[in-house]
């Protein structure tokens, strides 16, 4: 796990072992907020760093949406209070069980693992939250799934963005039009940092370049995506697309980028041909 202190009481943890995904702690003179957790073993050392090397407890953690990387370490703090999107709690009750227990089938890392949902919730407007001199807001921030909100640091200007903002955007499961509106509110926010939900920090002068790029990706993929439609072998055309064709880097994610592009690909494909076939359906 890499860990680094971007600001006052400010903390970034990126994990070594599963897709770069990163999480944060905001430290105060008598408690933390942790947003995030990465996977369990990982979570570990992040704990042990916060409560054994610092003597903070965490009092708070913010899940940015229900996916495992994000949310399975929550257990390993027993006493803190989960904050989250009110579809993010019902996710992990309705989903994240079976599939934890399916993990561990396989993986006997998860089987002491268990989940714990946010009991405070909100699914409109935001939330806030003082952390000694610093005041989080607690943002909605749609499109990669329906329950993403994301943290804004008032003071610092650092956006702990989640799955909103990725160096390659991921759509599955999510929504295209609703990430791409997103995607352009946080573009909008003066920042000093953006914190990926994966992937490295952005500093302030490399914002603009990663936002354009981003918007720039979801515009070339959905262009893809239209053109395999009018295709005989549409999916197989998408097959043969690159991600560096649409701006981005095959090694970006460990290496991930390329499998990542091609989902996005076959997921924007299906959900395009579906609203063709119910507008088709609609007008007989």
């Amino acid at each position: 796990m890499h860990r680094e202190r971007i600001s006052e009481n400010v903390y970034w943890f990126q994990s070594d072992i599963y897709a770069q995904v990163t999480a944060g702690a905001i430290v105060g003179p008598q408690w933390a907020v942790l947003i995030d957790t990465l996977m369990p073993q990982e979570t570990a050392l992040i704990r042990n760093y916060l409560e054994s090397e610092l003597l903070i407890p965490v009092r708070y953690i913010i899940n940015t949406h229900h996916h495992a990387d994000h949310c399975w370490g929550n257990c390993l703090f027993p006493k803190a209070t989960v904050i989250g999107h009110s579809l993010c709690r019902r996710l992990m009750l309705e989903q994240s069980e079976s599939a934890l227990a399916e993990t561990g089938k396989d993986n006997p890392l998860f089987r002491d693992v268990c989940i714990q949902p946010p009991s405070i919730t909100f699914s409109e407007g935001s939330l806030t939250i003082k952390v000694g001199k610093k005041q989080l807001s607690i943002i909605l921030t749609p499109g990669h799934s329906a329950d993403g909100i994301s943290v804004l640091l008032e003071e610092d200007r650092i956006l702990f963005a989640g799955d909103a903002f990725m160096p390659i955007p991921y759509i599955v499961d999510g929504d295209f039009e609703t990430l791409l509106q997103t995607t352009k509110r946080i573009g909008e926010i003066s920042l000093e940092n953006i914190i990926q939900g994966h992937g490295d920090v952005i500093l302030r002068g490399e914002i603009d370049d990663a936002v354009k790029s981003n918007l720039n990706y979801l515009k070339s993929i959905q262009r893809l995506a239209k053109t395999a439609l009018k295709k005989r072998n549409g999916l197989d055309f998408l097959l043969h697309q690159d991600v560096e064709d649409c701006g981005k880097s095959r090694v970006a994610l460990g290496g991930l980028a390329q499998q990542l592009h091609l989902r996005n690909l076959r997921w924007l494909y299906h959900i395009m041909a579906q609203e063709m076939l119910s507008t088709a359906v609609s007008t007989e």
